[in-house]
């Protein structure tokens, strides 16, 4: 599981969440949200937190990332909900400020930034990413390589590794990882819905 950061440009009023929230709330459809391209995991983050904080933003899609954190430092876009891979660099240099991640937890990465979720109950956005097969893979190779992954994903050192790209690994039964699959799907639905986002 890999969060997402909530970022700012450094010379953006607000220095945490609950400022932003009321900024925006002060300035309704005058924040430009920047995200990966229309319907991005991006996208639909900073619409859940739109939703649940209740602000108005206007969302300015780019086609990639870098497009999207370099107009962020430059002041043309005024928040981002990117991955924290993605924005680890640009944390540490002081180019972006930090308000808040994505996940219920605080990242082993940054402990020292705040959730999203400690300012917007039950707020939660992050990137799921895991392995999957064929549907007519026998039951037994579908448990071998489960087996085999979960080792994996205990490995101290592969932990780690992760950990400094802002992730957690999480060894899961196929039963259970497919019932996050299923509730992803239905939770991400219902912002795309509500959204109106549609498939450019």
């Amino acid at each position: 599981r890999s969060a997402f950061v909530m970022i700012v440009n450094p010379s953006f009023p607000a220095q945490t969440v609950p400022a932003f929230i009321a900024y925006a709330k002060a300035n309704p459809g005058k924040i430009n949200m920047a995200s990966g391209g229309t319907g991005t995991v991006t996208h639909v983050a900073g619409e859940l937190f739109k939703a649940m904080a209740g602000v108005d933003m206007l969302h300015v899609p780019y086609r990639t990332d870098g497009a999207a954190i370099t107009d962020l430092i430059a002041g043309r876009v005024q928040v981002y909900f990117i991955a924290l891979a993605g924005a680890a660099e640009f944390i540490k240099a002081g180019k972006v400020r930090p308000l808040g991640v994505t996940t219920a937890e605080r990242s082993p990465a940054f402990p020292e930034i705040p959730t999203v979720g400690d300012f917007v109950p039950g707020y939660e956005a992050s990137l799921r990413n895991g392995l999957g097969a064929p549907k007519a893979t026998p039951a037994d190779i579908i448990e071998k390589l489960n087996k085999e992954i979960n080792a994996g994903l205990v490995d101290p050192k592969l932990k780690a590794q992760f950990a400094d790209l802002g992730s957690v690994t999480m060894p899961l039964t196929t039963a259970e990882y497919g019932k996050i699959i299923v509730e992803e799907t239905e939770k991400w639905g219902k912002v795309i819905r509500a959204a109106n986002i549609k498939v450019e």
